[in-house]
């Protein structure tokens, strides 16, 4: 089991418990997914970009990247619908947390300038949106070996009914919010 699911069920879940004034153990909120995304605007004029972004996101998260393709057809974008824009990759289980576990303690101290994450990214339902703007801050990624310094949107997908919630949960787990 991963340091962050244990802290999870021996302190966190009763912590929350007691601070959000639940009745219930199963109300506390937990992380049900993480959703690594890359979608890149080269990739509707050169076909090897998406393979380069989901070879990266294979090697950041530990699983398979699937495709992201286009949905519409937008033709100002020049995209046509199912074209390859990207790629995405949902964890779930051991490895979310332990891709939670290596994102707060290697990943989002090595961003230049880091003072902590922005508190503004939830979505009114608990989920929260962090976005990285260099993916090179991943130690599993060579930086000699890339062909371009691509950024990446993470989304956490919590079980929180509101933000406030869900903010608490990602600060007892761990996630470096700025103070404000």
């Amino acid at each position: 089991m991963s340091r962050i699911k244990e802290r999870y069920q021996k302190e966190v879940k009763a912590k929350l418990k007691e601070k959000l004034g639940l009745k219930n153990i199963h109300q506390v909120p937990k992380l049900e997914k993480i959703v690594i995304s890359c979608v890149n605007r080269d990739a509707c004029s050169n076909g090897k970009v998406v393979e380069a972004v989901c070879k990266d996101l294979t090697l950041i998260s530990g699983q398979k990247a699937m495709i992201a393709r286009a949905k519409k057809s937008v033709a100002s974008f020049k995209l046509r619908e199912g074209q390859a824009m990207g790629g995405f990759v949902t964890l779930r289980g051991q490895k979310m947390y332990d891709f939670f576990d290596r994102l707060i303690t290697f990943s989002l101290p090595r961003v230049r300038d880091f003072r902590g994450v922005s508190a503004k990214g939830f979505d009114g339902r608990g989920n929260y949106t962090l976005g990285i703007k260099e993916h090179i801050v991943f130690p599993e990624i060579d930086y000699d070996k890339i062909d371009k310094v691509r950024g990446l949107g993470i989304v956490f997908v919590t079980s929180a009914k509101t933000n406030d919630q869900g903010r608490e949960l990602l600060r007892e787990l761990g996630m470096p919010f700025k103070a404000s």
